[in-house]
């Protein structure tokens, strides 16, 4: 007969108690894939540039630079995500951010050739205009995609050389300057020294988050990405969740426009013209899924911010932009690659063994 070991039960009662607590806390911090590797390579980016250049790097003025350089690629690369996480893509977000900047601009400069007093009061009013420009080009995207059926790449490509085009024709390929100075003032202030647009950019990706994973517009959305023929039948209305997405994508467009023209009091048709493929991959580095269905706001406000520090540490470096491109390409190339093997080793594992007949 087998002799009972009167410690085994303790011990194994401490075990379980502390497995039990590992697992609550697994459960408490419950991180997807994209946005741990996207914590480990921001952290690893921040320590590698923080070693070969400390004096700059490491200065208050650069890491302010981080802070405030984030905000309007950021608010562009949710509204890219959220984009695809329909299955679609809008390549029209810069061009509409661009002509948001471009409305408030020639709105301040007209009123405050007459009355500049005037001009500072409409501040509201001015910033509203500008969103609601967004929020026009988003609805013509969401017409074009959910209703007309164009495929989302093409629609967007079309829209984003009419509103460039609308913005040359408008501005005469010149760059507009006028802001509004509360609207200068905010883009110069920090709050604890951090910029306060990134506080907005912040309270931005919290409020997108909320949609997705909070309200039923947000399932909607993810399951329209992950299989619109289950969708269908499930009742959801296509077209509405199509046109609301697109919309609110919109909507952040016209929130980059004003980041824009907070951090400088000036606005040009071809201001980011670099953004447009900077924020797929920022998009895709947070875990976003390009055929649509998941995606994660904290894995993209985490991308934004590694490649920030990535560029930032390429400048330290003094390093060319043509440097910094080949790096955002190796990075989301590897990221891309680790996410693959690791979903092959998934299915691996998950794959039933084949029973002896």
């Amino acid at each position: 007969m087998k002799p009972v070991n009167s410690e085994a039960g303790p011990l194994n009662r401490l075990n379980e108690s502390v497995d039990s607590a590992w697992t609550r806390i697994q459960g408490k911090v419950n991180l997807q894939g994209g946005v741990k590797r996207m914590l480990v390579l921001l952290v690893v980016a921040f320590v590698i540039f923080a070693a070969l250049k400390p004096s700059v790097f490491l200065s208050g003025t650069n890491l302010r630079n981080i802070a405030l350089n984030s905000p309007e690629i950021g608010v562009i690369a949710i509204a890219m995500m959220l984009a695809m996480l329909t299955g679609g893509i809008d390549l029209s977000l810069v061009a509409m951010a661009n002509l948001a900047a471009i409305t408030m601009s020639t709105i301040y400069t007209a009123v405050a050739a007459g009355n500049p007093a005037l001009a500072e009061q409409t501040f509201p009013l001015i910033v509203l205009a500008g969103i609601a420009v967004g929020v026009a080009g988003g609805f013509v995207n969401g017409l074009l995609i959910s209703v007309v059926g164009i495929t989302p790449i093409l629609a967007t490509l079309g829209t984003m050389q009419v509103f460039n085009g609308i913005a040359v024709a408008w501005t005469g390929g010149k760059t507009l300057n006028g802001t509004p100075a509360v609207l200068s003032a905010i883009g110069a202030s920090t709050l604890g020294g951090i910029p306060t647009l990134f506080f907005v950019f912040v309270l931005l990706a919290i409020a997108i988050g909320v949609v997705i994973n909070r309200t039923p517009l947000g399932l909607r959305i993810q399951l329209q990405g992950a299989n619109p023929t289950a969708a269908r039948y499930s009742g959801i209305a296509s077209r509405k969740t199509l046109m609301s997405t697109y919309v609110i994508t919109g909507l952040l467009s016209g929130f980059a426009g004003v980041f824009f023209i907070a951090r400088n009091p000036t606005a040009s048709a071809d201001y980011g013209a670099s953004y447009v493929l900077l924020v797929i991959v920022i998009a895709v580095l947070g875990g976003t899924n390009p055929n649509g269905g998941f995606a994660t706001v904290l894995g993209v406000v985490l991308a934004t911010l590694t490649l920030q520090i990535v560029s930032s540490g390429f400048t330290a470096l003094r390093l060319s932009s043509y440097q910094y491109a080949i790096a955002q390409g190796l990075i989301l190339v590897a990221a891309m690659a680790f996410e693959h093997v690791r979903w092959r080793r998934r299915r691996r594992l998950t794959k039933p063994a084949v029973q002896p007949s």
